[in-house]
């Protein structure tokens, strides 16, 4: 199996009309938080797919891979990656911890290539947070990660507390929401507040918490994605 191969397969499902779309709904145009970026015009199912099939690629394919003009190459060995971590993650796995320490360094020396929101939210939530969730004493990559001027280092670090958040931890949630309460970029506004509904849906003491000390400082779409489950009286009160 080759990154070559991964190609070749990803074009035989490639479709005119979305490699025209998707460069404007993944703002690769000028001046856009993509821009620059690539694309052969594949829908996620057939990536999903393509990744099935090429399950076992090498580590040293997947560099290839990832280091590809193209978007759905990125994206398709980032899922493969996933595919590799869940298989190591299984319990009657005798070498588990090995093996899934060793995949979370690689996608972590990787990152370069989640450089989109897509890739990110495909990924953090489903190698770096489950691995936290099991090893909290290595949770100061967050802090690392939030700290990068990288829009999407940061937007890892908030994703990946999902596995957290689904766990009812909701510290790291709780610190970098605040931490990052004035990050410039929406897309960070949009992450932070799915990950503030995602707690207050298991728990609504803790967001009602957060949104008492820091509503007013918010940015607006930051609140409007956090409180988007609460009932229609409450949404009302926070947005004044």
């Amino acid at each position: 199996m080759t990154a070559k191969q991964v190609l070749l397969a990803l074009r035989k499902v490639a479709r005119e009309d979305k490699a025209l779309f998707l460069p404007k709904f993944f703002q690769a145009i000028p001046g856009g938080y993509g821009e620059g970026d690539q694309f052969l015009g594949c829908v996620v199912p057939d990536q999903r797919k393509v990744a099935q099939q090429f399950r076992d690629l090498s580590r040293e394919e997947l560099v290839k891979l990832f280091a590809s003009p193209w978007h759905e190459c990125r994206l398709t060995g980032m899922l493969i990656l996933v595919g590799q971590f869940e298989l190591a993650a299984k319990p009657k796995n005798p070498h588990r911890d090995f093996e899934c320490r060793e995949i979370v360094e690689f996608y972590l020396a990787n990152l370069n290539a989640a450089n989109n929101w897509d890739i990110v939210d495909s990924t953090a939530p489903k190698i770096l947070g489950p691995w936290l969730v099991e090893h909290p004493d290595e949770r100061s990559v967050l802090d690392r990660l939030a700290a990068s001027d990288v829009l999407w280092d940061r937007r890892v670090a908030i994703v990946a507390t999902y596995s957290l958040i689904r766990n009812d931890e909701f510290d790291e949630i709780m610190g970098l929401a605040e931490r990052l309460l004035s990050d410039g970029h929406d897309l960070m506004h949009k992450a932070i507040g799915w990950m503030l509904r995602e707690m207050g849906k298991r728990d609504s003491c803790q967001l009602e918490k957060f949104l008492k000390r820091n509503s007013k400082s918010m940015p607006r779409t930051m609140l409007r994605y956090s409180i988007e489950k609460l009932p229609r009286e409450d949404r009302a009160k926070w947005m004044k």
